[in-house]
C-alpha cells in the first residue's frame, strides 16, 4: 500500500483544540502558545524519562511535579471555551491557572521535608495551596475532559462536607441513612486531597506519571517512526485476501496498533482512515464500518502488552506482578478479537463480499523487510516484562530501543547512498532526525494530559471514599440489591459502568468502580480478586461502544460519515465479547486462573462455540442464513454454557453443535461454500 498513516494521532480520548491549522492557532498568541506548549511538553518528557531510567525519586517529589507541568500543559492547550479565541482578557484569566498549576507541584516538593514534619498540624498555608490545587485540577478536567467529571469530582467533596461536623451541615439532613456521616472540615478534607497518599497524589495518579505515560511516549516514538503504517499494512497484507478483507484488517491492525496506543479513540482515527473508506466501497453500509472499526479499536485496551493504562493499575490493585496480568489476559482479548472478527465475517458471507485482489495488496514478506526492526523494540519490551523489570524501567528502555533502532536505520540508508550525496544526506538526516524526536517527545506529553488528569481526579474521588467509609457502604448496597444473587450483582456492575462512562473517561471509571465494587465481588461473592478487577476492567470500556457516550463509535462514524447513533448501536452489537467474555472469567476461572489440561480446554472451546453461535443467532446466519428454530436453539445454548453447572454446560454444548452441523450442511446444498466472486477495487 502506498498510503500514509496520519500523523500522530492524539493516544487519548480528547483531542487539544489547538492545531496548526485552526483558526486560533493563527493568532500571534496562540501560536506563541503552541510553541510554549511544545517545550512544556518536552521538557515533561525527558523529565519523566530521567526518572523513569536514571534517576527515580520519591513519590511526592515524582507524582507534583509531574501533575504540575501536566496542569500548566492543559492550560496552554485548552482554552476556557472550546473553539473560541483567548483574547487579552482570556489569557489573564488563564496564567491565574497557570501560576497555580506551577506553584501546586513547587510547593509540595520544596516544603516537602517541613510538611512531613508537620504531618496533622497543618498551616494555613499548606491548606490554602492545597484548596488552590484542588480548584485548579478540577478546571483542567472540565477543559481536557469535560464538566461531568468535574461535576463528579465536586459532588464528592460535598457529599465529604455534609455531616453534622463539616462544612455543611444543613446537608445532613438529605442524606438517605446508610450514606450518611458525620462530615469533615475543609482542612480534613484538603489535608487528605492535597498532602495525603490516598488523594490527589495517590495510586491512580501514580500510576499515570509512571508506567502510563512512559507508554504513551513509547507510542509516540513508534507513530513518528512510521510504526503506525507498518502494522496497518502487515494487517492487510495478513488479512486483506479474505471474504470482507477490509473489515478483518482493521481488526487485525487494531489489535497491532492497540501494543502501540492503547487508546480506542487513537486506534479509530489511525487504521480507521483506511479501513472504513474500504470497507463502505467493499459493501459494508457506512454505520457497519465505522462500528467495525470502534469495536476493533476497543479491543486496544484489552489487549496485552500494553492495555492502555488498565494492567498497570490492576496490578497495583491486586499485588501481582503486571507480566501476571498480561499474562492472564491474552486469552480473554483474542477471544474478544474473535468474536468481532466473526461478526464482520458473517457479515461479508450474507452479502457474498471477498477481499482485495492480490495484485493491490501488500506482500507480507515485503512489508516485513521493510519495517521489521518496529518488532525489535516490541520484543524487548516483552522480554523484560516477562523478567519482572520494573513497568517503569521497561518503558525507558522500550523509548531508547526505537530511538537506536531508527537512527541505525537511517545510517545503514545513508551509508548506501553515493559518496557525493553523503554529506548533504548526513545533514538532512540530523535535521530530520533531531525534528522527530522533538515531535515524539511533545507529542507523548500532549497525549498523555487527559489521562492524568482523568486519574488526578479519580485520585478525589478515591480519596474521598476512603475518608467517609463509602466503599463499605456501597458494597452493603450492593448487596442488598441484589440479594445475593452474583448474576445480578454484575449486572448493577455493568450498569454502574455504563453510568460512570457518561461522565467519566474509561481508566477513571474503572479506578473508581474497583474502589466501590472490588472488595464485595471478592468478599461477598467469592470472584478471586484478579477476576474482579479484569470483569470492572473491561466492563468500564463500554462508553467507547455503548450510545449515548460511544466516542469511539462516534470517531468512527465521522470518518465513514455516517449518523453517529446509528454508528453506536452497530459497535455495541460487534463488541458484544465486551460483555460476554467477562461473565465466562467469572464462571469459568480457569480460562484465567488456570487448572487441568482438560479443564481448561474443556472451557476454552466451549467459549468460542458460545461467542460464535452467538455471534449467529444476532445476525441470522452462519454459514447460511438461520431459521427463527435454529436462532432460538443458539440463544439457548449460549446461555447453557454460561450456566455455573457442567452438565447444563455439556448440554448446551450439544446444541450448538446441532445448530452448527444443521447450518453447514444446509450451505452446502445451497452451494455456498467456496462461491467465488468478481474482486473489488482497491480505492487508494
Amino acid at each position: 500500500m502506498n498510503s500514509q498513516p496520519p500523523g500522530s494521532q492524539p493516544a487519548s480520548d480528547v483531542t487539544p483544540t489547538f492545531s496548526d491549522n485552526s483558526p486560533t492557532a493563527r493568532a500571534p498568541t496562540a501560536r506563541a502558545a503552541l510553541v510554549l506548549s511544545s517545550l512544556v511538553a518536552v521538557a515533561l518528557s525527558l523529565f519523566q524519562l530521567v526518572t523513569a531510567g536514571l534517576v527515580p525519586l520519591g513519590l511526592f517529589y515524582q507524582r507534583s511535579i509531574h501533575l504540575s507541568l501536566i496542569l500548566v500543559l492543559a492550560f496552554l492547550l485548552y482554552p476556557a471555551r472550546r473553539g473560541r479565541r483567548r483574547g487579552a482578557l482570556g489569557w489573564a484569566f488563564d496564567s491565574v491557572f497557570i501560576a497555580g498549576s506551577a506553584l501546586s507541584g513547587f510547593y509540595l516538593s520544596y516544603n516537602l521535608d517541613a510538611i512531613i514534619g508537620r504531618t496533622g498540624f497543618w498551616t494555613p498555608t499548606d491548606i490554602a495551596v492545597g484548596v488552590v490545587t484542588i480548584v485548579t485540577l478540577l478546571e483542567a478536567s472540565r477543559r481536557v475532559i469535560g464538566l461531568p467529571i468535574t461535576l463528579i469530582g465536586l459532588a464528592f467533596i460535598v457529599y465529604a462536607m455534609a455531616g453534622e461536623r463539616g462544612a455543611l451541615p444543613f446537608l445532613a439532613d438529605l442524606l438517605p441513612g446508610i450514606l450518611a456521616h458525620r462530615g469533615y472540615t475543609v482542612e480534613r478534607i484538603v489535608s487528605t486531597l492535597y498532602l495525603g497518599q490516598g488523594g490527589i497524589y495517590g495510586t491512580p495518579l501514580g500510576v499515570a506519571a509512571t508506567f502510563v505515560f512512559i507508554f504513551i511516549l513509547f507510542g509516540a516514538f513508534l507513530e513518528v517512526t512510521g510504526a503506525g503504517k507498518f502494522f496497518i499494512d502487515l494487517a492487510y497484507a495478513a488479512a486483506g485476501r479474505q471474504r470482507g478483507g477490509p473489515a478483518k484488517a482493521a481488526v487485525v491492525a487494531s489489535a497491532f496498533m492497540g501494543s502501540i496506543s492503547g487508546s480506542a479513540i487513537a486506534n479509530v482515527v489511525t487504521s480507521g482512515a483506511f479501513t472504513i473508506p474500504l470497507m463502505k466501497r467493499l459493501g459494508y453500509k457506512a454505520e457497519e464500518a465505522g462500528g467495525v472499526e470502534a469495536a476493533a479499536s476497543t479491543g486496544g485496551q484489552i489487549m496485552p502488552p500494553i492495555m492502555g493504562a488498565g494492567a498497570f493499575i490492576i496490578a497495583e490493585y491486586t499485588g501481582l506482578p503486571y507480566a501476571e496480568i498480561v499474562k492472564l489476559s491474552v486469552l480473554p482479548a483474542l477471544m474478544y478479537f474473535a468474536t468481532v472478527y466473526l461478526f464482520v465475517d458473517i457479515i461479508a458471507a450474507k452479502r457474498g463480499m471477498t477481499g482485495i485482489a492480490r495484485a493491490e495488496l501488500p506482500r507480507i514478506r515485503e512489508v516485513l523487510r521493510s519495517g521489521w526492526h518496529f518488532l525489535l523494540p516490541l520484543g524487548l519490551l516483552v522480554y523484560f516484562l516477562v523478567r519482572n523489570v520494573s513497568p517503569n524501567r521497561v518503558g525507558f528502555i522500550a523509548v531508547v530501543s526505537i530511538v537506536v533502532v531508527a537512527f541505525v536505520r537511517a545510517l545503514l540508508q545513508l551509508a548506501l547512498r553515493r559518496s557525493e550525496a553523503a554529506t548533504s544526506g548526513a545533514a538532512q538526516l540530523g535535521r530530520s532526525g533531531a525534528q522527530g524526536l522533538f515531535t515524539a517527545l511533545a507529542a507523548g506529553a500532549k497525549n498523555a494530559v487527559p489521562v492524568s488528569v482523568a486519574c488526578a481526579v479519580a485520585g478525589i474521588v478515591v480519596g474521598i471514599i476512603s475518608l467517609t467509609g463509602l466503599g463499605l457502604k456501597f458494597s452493603a448496597l450492593m448487596l442488598s440489591f441484589s440479594g445475593g444473587n452474583l448474576v445480578l450483582a454484575i449486572a448493577l456492575v455493568a450498569l454502574a459502568s455504563l453510568v460512570l462512562g457518561l461522565g467519566l473517561p474509561v481508566t477513571a471509571s474503572y479506578i473508581v468502580l474497583a474502589v466501590l465494587t472490588a472488595p464485595a465481588l471478592q468478599s461477598e461473592f467469592g470472584i478471586p480478586l484478579v477476576i474482579a478487577h479484569l470483569l470492572i476492567f473491561w466492563y468500564s470500556q463500554d462508553s467507547n461502544v455503548t450510545p449515548p457516550v460511544a466516542l469511539a463509535a462516534f470517531a468512527g462514524a465521522g470518518i465513514a460519515g455516517s449518523d453517529p447513533m446509528r454508528t453506536g448501536l452497530a459497535a455495541w452489537k460487534f463488541a458484544k465479547g465486551l460483555y460476554l467474555i467477562p461473565l465466562f472469567m467469572v464462571f469459568n476461572p480457569e480460562i484465567i486462573l488456570g487448572g487441568t489440561p482438560q479443564g481448561v480446554a474443556w472451557s476454552v472451546l466451549t467459549a468460542f462455540a458460545a461467542l460464535g453461535a452467538f455471534a449467529g443467532a444476532l445476525e441470522g446466519f452462519l454459514f447460511a442464513p438461520l431459521n427463527p428454530l435454529l436462532r432460538l436453539l443458539a440463544a439457548a445454548g449460549t446461555v447453557a454454557i454460561f450456566w455455573p453447572n457442567i452438565w447444563v454446560e455439556i448440554g448446551g454444548f450439544a446444541a450448538l453443535l446441532v445448530v452448527f452441523a444443521v447450518n453447514f450442511l444446509k450451505a452446502k446444498r445451497e452451494g455456498r461454500l467456496g462461491v467465488a466472486q468478481v474482486q473489488p477495487q482497491h480505492p487508494v
